[in-house]
């Protein structure tokens, strides 16, 4: 009954530093948890503080003067009889503050598409992990599942080869299958540790995930198809692709820059008034002033010739990122395709086929119908093709994902 309990409990320990997550409870967990993203999110806010800035007026000066001395009375500081203030604003001309303002929101576009581009590729990043953990787990199961038959098998040969009733050849073909067992499932295992870090990074969940993820759903996502031919995937990855759009955007963002800097080469005026108890002609004479530099020369041609440089560079940039967005996406999809065709050359029959015929071998093997040497080679063959065949499956699911992280919008049915 001891026994019982301390199984109970150990398993229940085990349990506890694990959680069974669907898909989407990851991602509501990332978009909650994920530092980056919430990092990333106080750009925007800084960037709506630039906006903020960017309407801000200077401040308006005041100035005084008082009499320091006095020749005609030879006095120091004889403020009584000679004081003067003034009040100056500068005030911008051009359309400077409206270009500048026109920048700051430009520049918030450009943070958002940023934050998009990040958000969608941390996902990519969230899923593909998610499908690595589920196919890694699928494959330690079937691996535990025949290294539990053949530790069983090669218990019973080494008794037998200490009686000498089997030879030691038998024996050591066994123990090498066991060991291949063995390493794949140290393999497995590292996989799965990595996979599982991954995750805890991205969702903020300290515990191991376990996917919940069940054969119909995943075979759902492996029969999809993408809407559209190859040409009409590249056409929505242009429409959609954040990073795509914030290249063109950063054209139309660098044409604003250059036209504020335009801007700046025309002349501020200096509106103020101005009060002088005995300085001027008249006595407690009330002035207004006016001041305006004189554009002799362009004070900001330097970096107008910069800004108009950064147009014809943001628009090479968005160029060749349209081209590499392109080849992106019809190398994708063709990666795509050929795995979905091999995949499909696999019939559920052949999967099912293989799966009797490994249940034959086993029970065939203990009749004594099959000798140890077909019984090994059959077994080795059945391993690996058992971890191929998941590796395929997750390859498709790897695929639509980049396919997705490329195109950004629904593209599957």
């Amino acid at each position: 009954m001891n026994k019982i309990a301390g199984l109970f409990i150990a398993v229940s320990s085990f349990m506890a530093g694990q959680q069974q997550m669907s898909l989407l409870d990851c991602e509501e967990a990332f978009q909650k948890n994920n530092l980056q993203l919430l990092a990333e999110q106080y750009n925007i806010n800084m960037a709506d503080a630039d906006i903020l800035q960017a309407k801000i007026w200077e401040l308006p000066q005041l100035s005084g003067q008082i009499n320091a001395y006095n020749p005609e009375g030879k006095k120091v500081f004889d403020i009584g009889r000679a004081k003067g203030a003034e009040i100056t604003q500068l005030i911008y001309m051009g359309g400077k503050k409206k270009n500048e303002i026109a920048f700051a929101k430009s520049n918030k576009e450009l943070t958002q598409l940023q934050f998009s581009q990040l958000l969608v590729d941390l996902r990519t990043q969230l899923h593909a992990g998610y499908f690595n953990l589920y196919y890694e787990k699928l494959k330690l199961d079937n691996t535990n599942k025949q290294l539990g038959y053949m530790n069983d098998l090669l218990s019973a040969y080494r008794a037998q080869s200490a009686k000498g009733n089997v030879s030691l050849k038998d024996e050591v073909r066994l123990q090498s299958l066991v060991i291949q067992l063995n390493n794949d499932k140290l393999g497995i295992n590292k996989n799965i540790l990595e996979f599982e870090q991954n995750l805890k990074v991205l969702t903020g969940i300290s515990d191991d995930i376990e996917p919940q993820l069940s054969d119909a759903e995943a075979k759902e996502i492996l029969i999809a198809q993408p809407f559209g031919d190859e040409d009409e995937l590249k056409k929505k990855a242009l429409e959609n692709n954040a990073d795509y759009q914030y290249f063109l955007k950063l054209i139309d963002n660098s044409k604003l820059y250059a036209q504020w800097q335009k801007s700046l080469n025309v002349p501020d005026l200096n509106v103020g008034a101005g009060w002088d108890q005995n300085g001027g002609t008249f006595k407690n004479e009330v002035n207004l002033m006016v001041g305006i530099p004189l554009p002799l020369w362009k004070s900001n041609q330097g970096n107008v010739e910069k800004a108009s440089y950064a147009i014809q560079q943001n628009r090479k940039n968005a160029d060749y990122q349209k081209l590499n967005l392109e080849t992106k996406v019809q190398s994708a999809y063709k990666t795509w395709k050929s795995q979905y065709d091999q995949l499909a050359e696999i019939k559920t029959t052949d999967l099912s086929n293989m799966e009797l015929v490994y249940d034959g071998m086993l029970k065939n093997f203990r009749k004594g119908n099959v000798n140890l040497i077909e019984f090994t080679d059959f077994m080795d063959s059945y391993r690996q093709t058992a971890l191929q065949i998941y590796d395929m499956k997750n390859e498709i699911m790897q695929s639509v994902e980049q396919l997705n992280q490329l195109i950004q919008t629904k593209i599957f049915y």
